[in-house]
């Protein structure tokens, strides 16, 4: 998959977990993303905020498909 770039908004993230989803502007499946994948200077991301990210493969083999890396307010 190629480092597209994509928008889309918080459906909820855990700042105890570190981790949550993204509802993509343009549809399907939820798309995971950890807080260390935030580009800086973004620390935390809330219920409905509107975002930018890249799509990569998942390569921790703890689940398959992508997830958001690179993630900014939009």
């Amino acid at each position: 998959m190629s480092n597209a770039r994509a928008t889309g908004k918080v459906k909820w993230f855990s700042d105890v977990k570190g981790y949550g989803f993204i509802v993509p502007d343009d549809g399907g499946d939820d798309v995971f993303t950890h807080r260390t994948a935030f580009k800086p200077p973004l620390t935390l991301l809330k219920t409905d905020d509107r975002v930018s990210y890249e799509l990569v493969q998942s390569k921790n083999g703890k689940g398959s498909g992508t997830k958001a890396v690179e993630v900014e307010l939009a």
